[in-house]
């Protein structure tokens, strides 16, 4: 019997601990518009030093943890930078795949004279 019920208990503890994990994600903020997602970063950073630092104390370890590394870039313009690209390059798609299957068949023209 017991035997029936764990595969039916681990499966509601992946469940519940995915759901929480997607629960969080969404109410801090993460899947939202990149604004939201550079003030949960900024949140992020001022909260887990010091966090690290009292877990730490409490468990009797004396490490420094060291600093983070400062962003140079702005991940919203990161983000829109890689769109721009993507939609760029599927736009650009048909005209270059024209363009090669020219120059290829110009390549084998070339080669049967």
């Amino acid at each position: 019997m017991a035997s029936k019920i764990l595969p039916v208990l681990k499966l509601a503890t992946k469940v519940t601990v995915a759901g929480g994990a997607v629960y969080v994600v969404y109410d801090s903020g993460l899947l939202g518009s990149s604004e939201q997602g550079t003030e949960v970063l900024g949140k992020a950073k001022t909260a887990i030093p010091p966090a690290i630092n009292e877990w730490m104390k409490y468990f009797g370890m004396e490490a420094q943890v060291p600093t983070l590394p400062t962003i140079e870039f702005s991940p919203r313009q990161a983000w829109n930078s890689g769109v721009r690209t993507t939609i760029s390059t599927l736009s650009d798609g048909p005209t270059k795949i024209c363009d090669y299957t020219s120059q290829g068949l110009q390549y084998l023209k070339d080669l049967g004279k």
